[in-house]
């Protein structure tokens, strides 16, 4: 199939599916044309991609464990240092709220003591 039905069975624009392309993470053909043509397969494959992208991994990650993934739920076969990048990121996440929930604190605190400087409303 062409880009442009792969977009319309995936919903993914044709410039993402370029860059997932771009990124190793489809592998079209190419036709007599020069046009990228893709397998049935590729439906599964943007699938799982934007699912993995969802979760938070980067398009290089995704990458990486995309030989380990099956089905579009994804599933994820327990393959070499599939945990450790899966854990890696949870915890780059872990991190990352963690210094939102402080920001987050300061600018309630400098909130509140704005307000009770102003005053009652």
């Amino acid at each position: 199939m062409l880009i442009g039905e792969l977009s319309r069975r995936t919903g993914v624009p044709a410039h993402l599916l370029r860059y997932y392309d771009s990124q190793g993470l489809l592998s079209p053909g190419r036709g007599p044309s020069g046009y990228r043509e893709y397998a049935d397969e590729a439906v599964v494959t943007v699938t799982q991609i934007r699912k993995l992208l969802e979760a938070g991994l980067s398009t290089p990650e995704i990458a990486f464990l995309l030989p380990c993934v099956s089905g579009t739920a994804p599933d994820l076969e327990p393959c070499a240092e599939l945990l450790d990048t899966l854990r890696s990121r949870r915890d780059e996440l872990d991190e990352r709220l963690d210094t939102l929930a402080h920001s987050r604190k300061l600018l309630q605190d400098y909130i509140t003591t704005a307000e009770r400087r102003a005053g009652p409303a």
